[in-house]
């Protein structure tokens, strides 16, 4: 360590930002952006680390402040440390993933940000600093972690068809899915529940539930 104290050594700001995706059959997997006063344009959830805070507990506060959105599980995803990304002073953000189902977003809005909009992640539009990068890597960390596992991030419920858990992934994935693959993928990772769906509205026999193994 030396015998200079470490107080005297430059230190930077620290923030933390948060990609936070939901999905939507339609649209695919989505990413919440937040319209800045400040600096006139979109960009992620994100908020300074404040003294005798966590990083999680300061995305945690940005996401229930900024946007009315409670009980998240962010995984930290990449720091970024460039001493000139941020024109305003030194920032080292820390970024954040967090995946959450539709209905979790019930209250977005509610919270300090005035705007707000649900983006393609492949089509994420013009954000501040270093977002899209951000959006980049969630999108990639996701992805990869949909392509042998059902649905590791439960965006649906404890038991769903087939036919729902192919719609899911597809969505995360961004494209259309072979289905004889993905069933030969997926069903050793499920157990059939032995009862079929109901009322689905829909010609032919119901489909079976499955529930994931773990």
């Amino acid at each position: 360590m030396g015998d200079h104290p470490v107080h005297n050594y430059p230190r930077p700001t620290v923030a933390v930002d948060t990609a936070l995706l939901t999905w939507n059959p339609d649209q695919g997997l989505l990413v919440v952006e937040m319209a800045r006063d400040d600096t006139g344009t979109w960009a992620l959830p994100g908020a300074f680390l404040r003294k005798g805070e966590t990083l999680a507990e300061a995305v945690e506060r940005s996401l229930r402040d900024k946007l009315g959105v409670h009980g998240m599980r962010p995984r930290q995803l990449h720091v970024f440390d460039d001493p000139d990304r941020d024109d305003r002073d030194w920032v080292l953000s820390v970024a954040h993933v967090a995946v959450v189902r539709p209905d979790q977003l019930a209250d977005l809005g509610s919270g300090s940000a005035q705007h707000t909009r649900l983006a393609p992640v492949d089509r994420p539009g013009e954000l501040a600093w270093d977002h899209p990068e951000i959006i980049r890597l969630a999108k990639t960390d996701i992805r990869a972690r949909y392509e042998t596992d059902p649905d590791p991030e439960r965006l649906l419920g404890h038991r769903f068809t087939l036919r729902d858990l192919r719609q899911v992934h597809e969505a995360v994935a961004g494209k259309k899915l072979q289905r004889d693959k993905f069933r030969r993928t997926m069903e050793p990772r499920l157990v059939g529940t032995g009862t079929l769906e109901q009322n689905t509205g829909t010609r032919g026999r119901p489909a079976e539930l499955f529930r994931r193994k773990r």
